[in-house]
């Protein structure tokens, strides 16, 4: 793979790759082409609709009530829930990727957040993928559901929208039920998932962290209040579908006020 033209081209480059492999590497290398200053903008690459991001042809793609639930008890289960947990980290460097490209006008510190997350992301595929090795399986033996890019293509028209819906409450999810995870995980045995689990919840804090901060500049260049914008964007687009407990604590660190995370505690 050559330099990257810049961060809007390189970012549309890598989001098109289908192989994990080349989608993990080119990740890493734009976070470090842009940590390293060689990374620039480059307004003149032309912004696409939003389609379909570069994956494999398996894991096959199923509604979410058709994914078979993960008995932790067996090795089988246990390589379930790490193929699913993989499967959302992919789809998370093509949300990382795609917040590059299509939101234009922003500040560099934008760029620079999105594709860290993006090589952070890739990391964690990567480890989730060896794991999964070591249970016997490989990405794309389990089927798997297209949520997150599917809220992706419906926030594709609004940067704001793509922040409050996206991170501050699918990623979010994440900050939820990972505890929960790692307690079953360890109660069985797995310590070595348990403790890839670990290393993910915690940055996925600072992931949410740089949605919540996004959003509230956003909000505040359009003379929106945050909290309110938030929780109307929450019942018009998950009414009656977010159900906690929540991990209150890591949600805090990760940016949500007092008042957010009553009307959550709530639901």
């Amino acid at each position: 793979m050559a330099a990257f033209e810049g961060w809007f081209a390189g970012a549309q480059e890598v989001l098109a790759l289908d192989d994990p492999a080349r989608k993990c590497d080119g990740a890493a290398r734009l976070w470090q082409a842009m940590r390293a200053g060689d990374l620039k903008p480059d307004e003149a690459t032309p912004l696409a609709p939003i389609t379909a991001p570069g994956r494999p042809d398996r894991p096959e793609l199923v509604e979410p009530a058709a994914v078979p639930r993960r008995r932790l008890g067996s090795e089988h289960g246990r390589a379930a829930l790490v193929h699913a947990i993989a499967h959302i980290e992919f789809n998370a460097i093509n949300l990382a990727l795609d917040a590059v490209y299509r939101f234009r006008g922003m500040p560099a510190d934008y760029y620079e957040d999105w594709l860290s997350v993006a090589g952070d992301e890739a990391r964690h595929f990567r480890l989730l993928e060896t794991r999964l090795g070591e249970l016997g399986h490989a990405y794309g033996d389990f089927p798997a559901h297209d949520g997150l890019w599917d809220m992706a293509q419906r926030t594709a028209g609004s940067c704001l929208h793509r922040m409050a819906l996206v991170p501050r409450v699918l990623e979010a999810r994440g900050l939820d039920v990972t505890p929960g995870m790692i307690e079953r995980l360890e109660a069985v045995g797995d310590a070595a998932t348990a403790s890839i689990l670990r290393v993910i919840l915690e940055e996925e804090v600072r992931h949410v962290e740089i949605g919540s901060h996004w959003f509230r500049y956003l909000c505040e260049g359009q003379g929106l209040d945050p909290e309110q914008t938030f929780l109307d964007l929450l019942g018009t687009h998950f009414s009656g579908q977010l159900r906690g407990p929540f991990n209150l604590a890591a949600r805090r660190r990760a940016g949500f006020t007092p008042m957010e995370m009553e009307r959550l505690a709530n639901l």
